[in-house]
C-alpha cells in the first residue's frame, strides 16, 4: 500500500539535515546494531542455511528505484505453452539467515520495519545481510523462496507452489528503465510481459472493486542555488511491478487460509464519514465526482502528473489507516478476512528484508505447500506480531509525517509572509475557521488558521505564510 516518500538528494541546507538528526533522537529510533547483532550477521552472511532445490538456470531480474541495494524480490515472466502465462517471484529468504531467539531476530522485533527519512534510511536488518549476502543482487547466487504462479490467458490465478531454492538475478532495472524499454518495444519478451500480466490483472482488480493509489512522491527539486517541492507521478510500470506483488500476496493468503494458520493483512470499508469527507475534498480541488461513481472509479480516473489529482490521491490515503494484522489457528479464519482496497484477502510476503511479518509469512506458505506443520518458531511467534507490527507501523507513519512537516518548513522558513494562492480541501467541523489548504504552485498541504469567519470549502483563496521553522514549527497559513 502506498506511503508518501520524500527525496532528498545533493546536499540541501543545513538546517534540514539538522533538523532530521534531531528528528531520529525525540522519536528514539534505532541507528547503531549492536555489537553481538553485527556479529551474528557477519556469522550469518559467511554460512547461510542453503536449500537443495537449484533453480539458478532461471533468468530472474529485478525492478527497484535507482541506487537501491536491499533487493527483495527477483521476478521471470514467460507464457506457457497452451496459453497463459507463468510467474516466478523469488523472495529473499531472510530465515536463511536469522535463526529464531538469536541477537538478529530480536533486533529485528524491536526494529519491526524499515524506516524511510529524506535522507536515508534505518533498516530492519544490518547492511551486511540486507544490502549484501541476502539481497538478491544481480549474479549472485543467493537462498530464496521461489514462487511458481500459473495464471490463465486473463490474469487469473490456476496454479500455486512456493518452495525454498537457490536463485541468480541476471539484471537489476529500476522502473524508468523498463518503462523506456517497453514504450519503445525494445524489452526482451520476460520484461515486455509485465505490461501484459500487469493490465490483465489491473483488469481483475477492477472487477473485483479492488483499487490501487497511485500516489505520487514529493520530492526536493534543485533549482541553481535553491530547491523547491514538487511531485513525482508514477509510472505505469511501477503499478504493473505492484500487481505481481499483490498477486503473490493474494495467492499466499489463499494457502494460508486453506492450511487455517496464518497472519493476513486487513482492512475494513471506509466509514461513510471519511468517504463524504473526500467528496468534500474533491470539489475543493475541482474534481468531478458524480453521486452515482463509486470511490475505487474515481480514483482510477484520476492523472497523478496533475497537481489536483496528486493532492486528492494523497487524501485518498487516509482510507487506509485502518489497516491492520489478523492472526488466526486451527482454522479459525476471521471474517471478514479481506482487504478492502484488494477486495480480497491478502497479506504482506514480499518484503522480509524490509518488514518483519513477511518472514512468517512465507514460512507458512512454505509450510502450507508442503503440507507440513508451520515451525513451532513461527508458532509462537504468530501471537504478538499484530501489536509488534502495529507499533511499528505507528513509528513509520510518525516518521513519515514528522518528515513532509520538516521538509515543507526547511523549503519554505526564507518564504514567511510571503502570499500564496490555495484552494481549500477540508475544514474543521468544530472550528469551520481552520482547516487545509493545497498551495496551487507549489507541492505543499498545509495548516490554515487564524481568519475571522468559516473557511469557503473548495473555494480558491489568497494565503500568507505565517510561520515555517525546521524541527521547531510547522507550516502554518493565514487568510490573506
Amino acid at each position: 500500500m502506498p506511503r508518501r516518500h520524500i527525496h532528498v538528494t545533493g546536499a540541501p541546507e543545513a538546517p534540514l539535515r539538522a533538523a532530521l538528526r534531531t528528528l531520529r533522537s525525540t522519536l528514539d529510533v534505532p541507528d547503531e546494531f549492536p555489537a553481538e547483532v553485527l556479529a551474528e550477521a557477519e556469522q550469518a552472511a559467511r554460512a547461510p542455511r542453503l536449500p537443495a532445490y537449484d533453480a539458478t538456470g532461471i533468468p530472474l531480474f529485478t525492478i527497484d528505484p535507482p541506487g537501491s541495494a536491499d533487493l527483495d524480490q527477483a521476478m521471470h515472466l514467460a507464457r506457457r505453452e497452451g496459453g497463459g502465462y507463468r510467474v516466478h517471484y523469488a523472495i529473499a529468504d531472510v530465515a536463511a539467515f536469522v535463526a529464531p531467539g538469536g541477537a538478529l531476530d530480536a533486533e529485528a522485533h524491536r526494529r519491526v520495519m524499515t524506516l524511510y527519512f529524506p535522507d536515508g534510511r534505518i533498516p530492519l536488518h544490518p547492511p551486511r545481510l540486507s544490502e549484501g549476502a541476502a539481497s538478491l543482487l544481480p549474479d549472485q547466487t543467493r537462498p530464496a523462496l521461489l514462487w511458481c504462479l500459473d495464471l490463465d490467458a486473463h490474469g487469473r490465478t490456476e496454479a500455486v507452489d512456493v518452495r525454498r531454492a537457490l536463485v541468480r538475478s541476471r539484471a537489476r532495472l529500476d522502473y524508468s528503465g523498463v518503462q523506456q524499454q517497453i514504450d519503445a518495444g525494445t524489452a526482451e519478451e520476460p520484461v515486455a510481459l509485465l505490461r501484459d500480466i500487469g493490465r490483465l490483472r489491473e483488469a481483475l482488480e477492477r472487477e473485483r472493486g479492488g483499487i490501487s493509489l497511485n500516489v505520487p512522491e514529493q520530492e526536493i527539486v534543485e533549482r541553481g542555488d535553491s530547491y523547491f517541492l514538487g511531485f513525482r507521478a508514477p509510472l505505469p510500470a511501477d503499478g504493473w511491478n505492484a500487481q505481481i506483488s499483490l498477486l503473490t500476496g493474494m495467492a499466499a493468503a489463499d494457502l494460508m487460509t486453506a492450511a487455517g494458520t496464518g497472519i493476513l493483512r486487513t482492512l475494513p470499508a471506509a466509514p461513510v464519514g471519511e468517504v463524504a469527507r473526500l467528496r468534500r475534498s474533491a470539489k475543493a480541488l475541482r474534481i468531478e465526482w458524480p453521486h452515482h461513481t463509486s470511490y475505487a472509479e474515481i480514483v482510477r480516473s484520476l492523472d497523478p502528473t496533475k497537481a489536483a489529482h496528486a493532492a486528492f490521491l494523497q487524501e485518498c490515503t487516509t482510507l487506509l489507516r485502518g489497516a491492520g494484522y489478523t492472526v488466526f489457528t486451527e482454522g479459525k479464519v476471521p471474517d471478514p478476512a479481506v482487504h478492502a482496497a484488494v477486495a480480497a484477502p491478502y497479506t504482506h510476503c514480499t518484503a522480509p528484508l524490509r518488514r518483519l511479518a513477511d518472514r512468517y509469512a512465507g514460512e507458512l506458505c512454505v509450510a502450507a505447500v508442503a503440507g507440513e506443520e508451520p515451525p513451532q518458531w513461527v508458532r509462537d511467534a504468530l501471537p504478538g506480531l499484530p501489536q509488534e507490527m502495529a507499533a511499528g507501523t505507528r513509528r513509520a507513519s510518525t516518521v513519515e509525517r514528522e518528515c513532509v512537516d520538516i521538509v515543507e518548513a526547511a523549503l519554505l522558513r526564507d518564504r514567511v509572509g510571503e502570499l500564496f494562492n490555495a484552494h481549500v480541501v477540508d475544514v474543521q467541523e468544530r472550528d469551520p475557521a481552520v482547516g487545509t489548504v493545497h498551495l496551487d504552485d507549489v507541492a505543499v498541504v498545509g495548516r490554515v488558521e487564524g481568519g475571522d469567519g468559516e473557511l469557503p470549502l473548495g473555494e480558491r483563496i489568497r494565503v500568507r505564510l505565517t510561520q515555517a521553522d525546521p524541527g521547531s514549527a510547522k507550516v502554518l497559513f493565514a487568510p490573506a
